[in-house]
């Protein structure tokens, strides 16, 4: 029994869509819960671009390594899930997991700011790096015991 062409196609599309939705899941949580577990400026607004380009200079560290954190994290497991739902071009979907957050990581820079310091680490670390790694967690999380992949082809179609 083989399987339908489409197949590849549509887990190759899941992958993609179901990496994006997880990234932007646990970016925006994380984001969210930011406010409830630590004490942030009076009138501060995660989810209000323009509160927080106000009150960004009264944001002191560990409000920048959460943030960097929330970023890290959403692209992380946006691309291990990509890369362990694509049937083919695993590497690829993850990396592109990774450039999507990393062009809503310069456009939130450019509007709201902050510390060199923060926007270096974001922009450095917590996309592409994350991205690599999360591509890289999918292909050893994705194996079975005696090194075959779960995936693989010939896995799917034993009856």
């Amino acid at each position: 029994m083989s399987s339908s062409p489409l197949v590849p196609i549509l887990r190759n599309i899941l992958g993609l869509m179901g990496g994006l939705l997880v990234g932007m899941f646990v970016n925006m949580s994380l984001i969210q819960l930011g406010p409830k577990v630590m004490a942030y400026p009076e009138g501060y607004d995660s989810s209000n671009v323009e509160t927080i380009s106000q009150l960004i200079s009264q944001l002191e560290t560990h409000h920048f390594l959460w943030v960097i954190l929330a970023h890290a994290m959403g692209t992380l497991l946006g691309a291990f899930v990509a890369s362990r739902i694509a049937y083919s071009y695993k590497q690829a979907f993850a990396l592109a997991i990774g450039f999507f957050f990393l062009l809503g990581g310069i456009m939130m820079v450019k509007i709201a700011g902050g510390p060199v310091w923060m926007k270096v680490a974001d922009l450095g670390l917590a996309y592409i790096p994350m991205a690599i790694l999360g591509w890289f967690l999918g292909r050893v999380y994705g194996r079975m015991p005696s090194g075959e992949d779960l995936v693989d082809p010939k896995h799917l179609n034993q009856g």
